[in-house]
Formats: C-alpha cells, sequence, structure tokens
C-alpha cells in the first residue's frame, strides 16, 4: 500500500500502521518536492539521485 498524504500526518498515520500486525514494516519511502512537474527521483544506493525514466514498449506495471 501507498498512502500519500501531508507531511504534518506522517508520524501519526506511521505509528497507527505500526501497532497492525500488517503494518509493523511501515515506512517512509518518499517525498513529494517541487521538481519539474511529472518528474519522479530515485535515490540510487549509493545514495546519489537519478531520474526514473519513462516505461518504453509495453505499458506493463514494474515488478521488482
Amino acid at each position: 500500500v501507498i498512502i500519500i498524504l501531508p507531511k504534518q500526518y506522517a508520524e501519526v498515520a506511521i505509528a497507527t500502521l505500526h501497532k497492525h500486525q500488517y503494518g509493523q514494516d511501515a515506512a517512509i519511502i518518499g517525498k513529494i518536492a517541487s521538481e519539474e512537474p511529472g518528474t519522479v527521483l530515485l535515490k540510487t544506493s549509493f545514495g546519489s539521485t537519478r531520474i526514473m525514466d519513462m516505461m518504453a514498449g509495453e505499458m506493463l506495471p514494474r515488478i521488482c
């Protein structure tokens, strides 16, 4: 489940999710910033940031 909500509610939401057996691993994984509209930035395992490429070919879901 991905939940998008204002930053001021994030910690309360995480605490609430942690109380449920299926939400014990809930975490904040991203943020919405005032970058160029439509740009998705990924943080790499090296700590740098890169732009997520648009899907090419068939528009199938990404299964990682």
